[in-house]
C-alpha cells in the first residue's frame, strides 16, 4: 500500500473546489531513487485549463482578494504559511520520493527555502505604499492672465490581474511558492501549473488554500504537459507569465506570449563559471567546485559547472576536487549520510549519460565518476563525474547538462579567464574563488551574469538579493527588494490643488 503523503490526491484544484480531470486521464508519477510508481496525477486537458483561466479571471475582476489592502493580505498570506508549516514533516517525505531530493535539501533549500520566499514577501509587501510627486506650480493654459495651477501626483500600485505560474521540477515546493507568494500578496490571482514530474507537490497546495481560507479562484492548480502550457501561455485572460525551466521552452513561451503582448518572467538554464585564480585557497576552491556541480545531482540552473583554473595551481585543483568527491555518498535520498540523489527520470539519466560520452569523444580527459554508481541497479543515479582539458568551446562546456557533470578549463591570465566565462550563451551565476579581495571584485563586475559569488559568497542573502539572468538565463528577477514590482503595474494620479 503506498503511503508517501499527498500521492492520494487525484484532482485539480479550480475555483476553490476539487475537480476529476475532464477525459478521466492520469499519470505515473515515479520515484527517481527506486522506479517504483508512487501515486498517479490527474492530467489536466485544455478544457480543465481555460476553466482554471475563467475561475481566475472572475476572483480578480469581480472578486474581493484584489480589492483587500495590502495589510488583509498579508493577514491571509500568513495563515497560508503557517498552515504550509505545519505539514512540514509531511511535505518532506513527498519531496524526497517525488524528486528524490536528499535529507539535507529537504530540511534546506526544499521546504524552509519555500517559508523564507513567503516571509519574504510578506516582508516587503508591507513596504508598498504610494509615492507623491512634489507639488508644483504650471502654467494654466486655459487662463494665461492667472498665476498658474497648482497641483501635484501620487504613484499607486496595481496587480497585473491573472497570473500563469509555470515551475519546475528540481525544487517544485520552492520554485512554487516563488511564484505564489508575490502574486498572490500583490492582489494578482494565479494559474499553476507544475512539472509533470512533479505534480503532488503543487497539488497539495490546493490543500493548504483550503486550509488558511483563500477565496475561491485566487489559487488554481492543474497539472499537464506542452498543451497545458501553451493554452496558458496564448489565452488573453492571462496577463503575465512566470516561468521557470529550459532556455529553449522559455524561448517558446516568449513567442506565444507575443500576440497578445503578456508580460513575461523567465527563470531559465545557465552554464554558470567559477574563476580559480593562482592565489585561490585550494580548501576552499575545491570544497565549492564539488559542492555545486553534485547538488541535487547536478539539477540545478544556477548552480557552477565550469571550473576555469589557473594552469599554475590546475593539477593540485583536480587532485583537491577528487578528494571531495571521493568523500562524497550518493544513494537513497532519505538516508541523511547521502549527499547525491538520483536523477528526476531515465531520460535525464541519459541525458548525462550522452553528455559524457561526448566530452570523451571530444578529447576531454575523465578524471573522476564517468559511470553509474555499483550496487544501485535501481534508481536514476549517476557518479560525479569531472573532466579536465576541456575546450571551452565542447558541448559540455556550453550546454546545460543538469546532471552531475563539471569541467574544468585551464586559464593564464585574469583576462583570459573573463573572456573564457563570458563565452557562453547563458549567465545567471558565477563565482571567484582568489585571496585578492580587490582583483576578485574587479573581475567580478566584468562577467556577464546575474550574480557572482566570490570566495563562495554568504549564503545568508538568498532571498535578500536579487536572482536573474543575462542573455538566454533569463527575463526579469526573482528575490531581492525589488521583486514585487514583477507582479505589480505603476499608475500615476494626478490632481489639482488650487
Amino acid at each position: 500500500m503506498n503511503t508517501v503523503p499527498y500521492t492520494n490526491i487525484n484532482e485539480l484544484f479550480i475555483n476553490g473546489h476539487w475537480k476529476k480531470p475532464a477525459t478521466h486521464q492520469y499519470e505515473d508519477v515515479i520515484n527517481p531513487a527506486t522506479e517504483e510508481v508512487i501515486g498517479r496525477a490527474p492530467l489536466a486537458d485544455v478544457s480543465d485549463v481555460e476553466l482554471a483561466i475563467q475561475s481566475a479571471r472572475e476572483a480578480f475582476d469581480h472578486g474581493p482578494w484584489p480589492k483587500m489592502s495590502f495589510a488583509e493580505r498579508i493577514e491571509a498570506m500568513k495563515r497560508f504559511r503557517d498552515c504550509l508549516k505545519a505539514h512540514e514533516t509531511d511535505i518532506g517525505a513527498l519531496l524526497q520520493a517525488e524528486v528524490g531530493s536528499t535529507y539535507m535539501l529537504v530540511k534546506g533549500l526544499q521546504f524552509t527555502g519555500a517559508i523564507q520566499a513567503l516571509d519574504y514577501c510578506i516582508e516587503l509587501a508591507a513596504q508598498v505604499k504610494p509615492t507623491s510627486n512634489d507639488v508644483v506650480v504650471t502654467p494654466n493654459l486655459l487662463d494665461p492672465t492667472s498665476s498658474g495651477t497648482l497641483g501635484g501626483a501620487v504613484t499607486v500600485h496595481d496587480a497585473y490581474g491573472v497570473v500563469a505560474g509555470i515551475s519546475a521540477y528540481n525544487y517544485p515546493l520552492l520554485i512554487n511558492m516563488s511564484k505564489i507568494a508575490p502574486a498572490l500578496i500583490t492582489g494578482n490571482c494565479l494559474v499553476l501549473k507544475p512539472s509533470p514530474h512533479s505534480p503532488f507537490s503543487a497539488l497539495l497546495l490546493g490543500k493548504i488554500a483550503e486550509e488558511s481560507g483563500l477565496p475561491p479562484g485566487v489559487l488554481n492548480i492543474v497539472t499537464g504537459g506542452i498543451e497545458a502550457g501553451s493554452t496558458l501561455t496564448t489565452d488573453p485572460r492571462v496577463d503575465l507569465i512566470s516561468f521557470t525551466g529550459s532556455d529553449t521552452v522559455g524561448a517558446d513561451i516568449l513567442a506565444q506570449s507575443a500576440k497578445n503582448l503578456k508580460k513575461v518572467h523567465l527563470e531559465l538554464g545557465g552554464k554558470s563559471a567559477m574563476i580559480v585564480r593562482a592565489d585561490a585557497n585550494l580548501q576552499i576552491a575545491a570544497g565549492n567546485a564539488a559542492f555545486n556541480f553534485t547538488l541535487h545531482a547536478g539539477q540545478g540552473c544556477a548552480l557552477l559547472t565550469r571550473f576555469i583554473v589557473h594552469n599554475s595551481i590546475r593539477p593540485m585543483f583536480v587532485e583537491a576536487v577528487k578528494a571531495v568527491l571521493g568523500q562524497l555518498k550518493v544513494g537513497d535520498p532519505a538516508d541523511p549520510q547521502t549527499m547525491i540523489g538520483p536523477l528526476i527520470s531515465e531520460v535525464a539519466l541519459a541525458k548525462t549519460e550522452y553528455y559524457v560520452q561526448k566530452a570523451l569523444d571530444e578529447g576531454a580527459r575523465l578524471v573522476f565518476g564517468g559511470q553509474r554508481p555499483e550496487g544501485l541497479e535501481k534508481g536514476y543515479f549517476h557518479n560525479p563525474t569531472l573532466f579536465d582539458d576541456v575546450n571551452n568551446a565542447s558541448a559540455v562546456a556550453q550546454e546545460e547538462v543538469f546532471g552531475p557533470v563539471g569541467v574544468i578549463i585551464g586559464f593564464d591570465t585574469d583576462e583570459e579567464a573573463i573572456e573564457l566565462a563570458n563565452n557562453s550563451n547563458f549567465g545567471l551565476s558565477g563565482g571567484i574563488i582568489s585571496e585578492d579581495k580587490v582583483a576578485a571584485f574587479t573581475m567580478a563586475k566584468q562577467l556577464r551574469t546575474g550574480d557572482v559569488k566570490i570566495n563562495g559568497g554568504t549564503g545568508g542573502l538568498f532571498f535578500q538579493a536579487p536572482f536573474g539572468g543575462y542573455k538566454r538565463s533569463g527575463i526579469g528577477r526573482e528575490f531581492g527588494p525589488n521583486w514585487l514590482n514583477e507582479y505589480l503595474l505603476e499608475k500615476s494620479i494626478h490632481y489639482p490643488i488650487g
